[in-house]
């Protein structure tokens, strides 16, 4: 299992909602992890593996996310530059949402 500090944060941290939802936490999943598998990636964000596969198939079918299959195993990875979906974020991309939720705070301002 592919578990780093992040991931044990996430874990640890209960809440009862946030502002980013499911799609967006298994997205910075794959993002940040790759090779994660459909269990690790339901860990990390406090769903079941069947909310995983639905949301990564939702995710392919509107092509955040490409599979490559290797084997028996599935390789899930983010597209570059897929534009957000709501009318208020469609000038931003997917990449620029992630590598914002992806840097640690040290050089954030206070």
């Amino acid at each position: 299992m592919i578990i780093s500090a992040w991931e044990s944060l996430l874990i640890a941290t209960p809440t009862t909602w946030t502002f980013l939802t499911n799609h967006s936490h298994v997205l910075l999943a794959i993002w940040k992890t790759p090779g994660l598998k459909i269990r690790e990636i339901a860990q990390l964000v406090g769903v079941t593996e069947r909310a995983v596969l639905r949301i990564i198939h939702e995710l392919v079918d509107e092509g955040f996310v490409t599979i490559e299959k290797s084997g028996r195993e599935n390789r899930y990875e983010v597209t570059q530059g897929v534009p957000l979906r709501h009318p208020l974020e469609r000038h931003h991309t997917i990449n620029e949402l992630l590598e914002m939720l992806s840097t640690d705070g040290a050089n954030a301002s206070t």
